[in-house]
């Protein structure tokens, strides 16, 4: 045991003894160790081969199959998608625990995914994507807190994962690879606080306050004109319920509502010229999520289901078929089903219908799609996923397509109808 040469100086001359400086560095020892004895560390590889069967060539990018999220570059090639590390100390039972939780990303995905305020050299390109910048983003980062107010209220201070959707960013939490539309229109990452409570095994809650609806870590509302605040927050709430035992064979499925009201990266005022949009409703969206997970009288097929409905995407006005000074209203509807045919094999099937409404004040008319995507993973190594999946996309119905080409639920235009790929991908946990 190695000390230090104050230590052994006051020691020399009585004026401490060696047992005491053991103890006391024993001490310094024992609260690191404690510190650091709950601490875990996990994450992913994963990695992917794209295919995309119709269009080919330089058409995909013109196709809803080139602009599902987290795909884009990808086409008809072998890809390194994200390395995830994870970092957290989960909080214990004590009324006033306390933890943290940081998860990182490295690689492709991670590119522009949760930028940070004053990152310099950024260029906005739409959606969550920016150009440029480095392979590294920060998913989530926060202080976990618990108040023993009743049941205990668990807190989040920090960077943290929205609280609505079915889907996830990390593709082996999710039944299918490629992502859906409606968490194409979900936020992502909020900066803030989230409160949480659990009433009893049934019913739980949440709510908070950040500083934007969408990506950005510390980025806060950019309201350019007097009446404008840059105090304006962003909103957010979800309610939880946990069917109970007497339900049977239902007993275990989840229901669930949220919504989340905020900037979302428009302009206060209009108009305010702002490239090709203009500022609509102070740049703020709402989103509106309802959801469910679903058990079956069969132990192995579980369903689910999942609402979203945007207002005002992206806190923009567009231009659409010759029309200036309309905002887009998106509502998407999705179906999920689950086989479990073994330990190892399982198919899992989505269906999803969208529709993009334009308004100026009044509706002008609607673009319409769907898109069915079907995925069987067989897991042949320990701690890998290992997924085929099929998708197809279809524009089904447009008004726009003369003036601005097809609308995806993105507000993206396109000028291709339909799309269909082949994806198959490996990740292995840890």
């Amino acid at each position: 045991m190695k000390f230090n040469k104050w230590t052994l100086g006051l020691a020399a001359v009585g004026a401490v003894s060696m047992a005491s400086a053991v103890r006391a560095d024993e001490a310094k020892l024992s609260a690191v160790q404690t510190a650091l004895s709950n601490t875990t560390i996990s994450g992913y590889v994963s990695t992917s081969m794209n295919w995309e069967l119709n269009p080919g060539n330089s058409s995909v990018g013109n196709s809803p199959g080139g602009n599902i999220p987290l795909q884009t570059g990808k086409a008809n090639g072998f890809n390194l998608d994200v390395v995830k590390l994870s970092i957290a100390k989960p909080q214990d039972e004590s009324p006033w625990a306390s933890g943290y939780q940081v998860d990182l990303l490295f690689g492709p995905d991670a590119v522009g995914w949760n930028p940070s305020s004053n990152a310099t050299g950024r260029q906005y390109t739409g959606g969550r994507q920016y150009a440029g910048g480095p392979d590294f983003a920060i998913q989530q980062a926060y202080i976990a807190l618990r108040t023993p107010v009743g049941n205990g209220i668990d807190w989040k201070i920090g960077v943290f994962n929205t609280i609505i959707g079915y889907e996830s960013f990390d593709a082996g939490s999710n039944p299918n690879y490629t992502r859906s539309w409606g968490w194409a229109v979900e936020p992502t990452e909020h900066t803030g606080v989230l409160g949480s409570y659990k009433v009893n095994d049934e019913w739980s809650f949440s709510a908070g306050v950040a500083n934007t609806l969408s990506t950005g870590i510390n980025t806060s509302n950019d309201y350019s004109t007097s009446n404008g605040s840059p105090w304006h927050k962003t909103v957010m709430g979800s309610v939880t319920f946990n069917a109970p035992s007497n339900w049977g064979w239902a007993s275990g499925s989840a229901f669930y509502a949220g919504m989340v009201y905020g900037f979302a990266g428009g302009q206060q005022g209009t108009p305010y010229y702002r490239g090709s949009t203009f500022g609509s409703q102070g740049g703020n969206q709402v989103n509106y999520y309802a959801g469910a997970t679903l058990n079956s009288p069969w132990k192995n097929v579980t369903f689910g289901a999942a609402f979203d409905y945007v207002q005002n995407l992206g806190g923009v006005q567009y231009t659409i078929s010759e029309t200036a000074g309309v905002h887009a209203d998106d509502y998407i509807w999705g179906l999920y089903n689950t086989i479990k045919a073994s330990d190892k094999l399982s198919f899992n099937s989505r269906a999803e219908y969208w529709e993009v409404d334009a308004k100026s004040g009044a509706s002008l008319g609607s673009d319409g799609g769907i898109a069915l995507t079907e995925t069987v993973e067989y897991d042949l190594w320990a701690n890998v996923v290992s997924r085929l999946e099929v998708r197809y996309d279809k524009v089904v119905n447009s008004d726009y397509y003369s003036a601005a080409g097809y609308i995806l639920p993105t507000g993206v235009s396109i000028d291709k109808s339909s799309s269909v790929g082949i994806y198959a991908n490996l990740i292995y946990k840890f």
